[in-house]
């Protein structure tokens, strides 16, 4: 039943705010970890073609619920290649042989469906602007 299912995972259900504060008042580390792209964001983004929220650095304390002065480093993560998913602009895709070689050896499919994504060139004008706009202090490519 649910109500058993909740019983079990009560234990592990806390103010995880709170957790991440006292971590920082104690000067712990804390790592927060992102998904998608820039430009996925519905406000920085390549409109109307992004999703619903917010996945610039910037928005990381807001979901996490702790103030932006907590983060002192911003790693950028990026692939030597890009890839997208669905419709939208992307400049450096990929037609030809190389495309579906990078989509291969990336393994460029959708978890859940399988479709095969769009992959193109490494794309420095994108990671400018990435740069730009959740304050990127180090790259990891």
């Amino acid at each position: 039943t649910y109500y058993a299912a909740g019983q079990r995972l009560a234990p592990y259900v806390t103010d995880t705010a709170k957790v991440l504060d006292d971590a920082f008042v104690a000067d712990e580390r804390v790592l927060f970890e992102g998904a998608q792209g820039v430009m996925l964001d519905i406000d920085h983004g390549t409109y109307p073609f992004v999703t619903s929220s917010n996945p610039v650095a910037g928005n990381v304390t807001v979901g996490a619920g702790v103030g932006p002065t907590n983060v002192s480093k911003v790693v950028g993560v990026c692939k030597a290649y890009t890839s997208r998913v669905g419709d939208g602009p992307f400049p450096t895709e990929l037609f030809d042989e190389k495309g579906h070689h990078i989509r291969e050896v990336g393994r460029e499919y959708g978890t859940t469906t399988g479709r095969p994504r769009r992959v193109g060139w490494f794309d420095s004008v994108v990671l400018r602007h990435s740069r730009r706009v959740s304050g990127i202090t180090d790259l990891s490519i």
